[in-house]
């Protein structure tokens, strides 16, 4: 089964990472089969400076816009 790699910006909450990984394990089981124990995520949080889109760091964007 497979090992999933979730490279996101720093900042999500465990429960956020949490939910995340049983969608991804439910989808992975049901696409692929298998068990779900046979699947891993991997989460790598990245910070905004540490990332660049376009020749342009995250943090020389504007900032994000709150959810909700």
């Amino acid at each position: 089964m497979p090992t999933i790699r979730v490279e996101l910006f720093a900042g999500r909450t465990v429960e956020q990472k949490r939910a995340l990984a049983q969608a991804l394990t439910e989808a992975a089981v049901k696409t692929l089969g298998g068990s779900p124990d046979g699947v891993d995520v991997v989460f790598y949080d990245v910070e905004r400076h540490d990332w660049a889109t376009g020749g342009q760091l995250w943090s020389d964007k504007a900032p994000p816009k709150p959810v909700g």
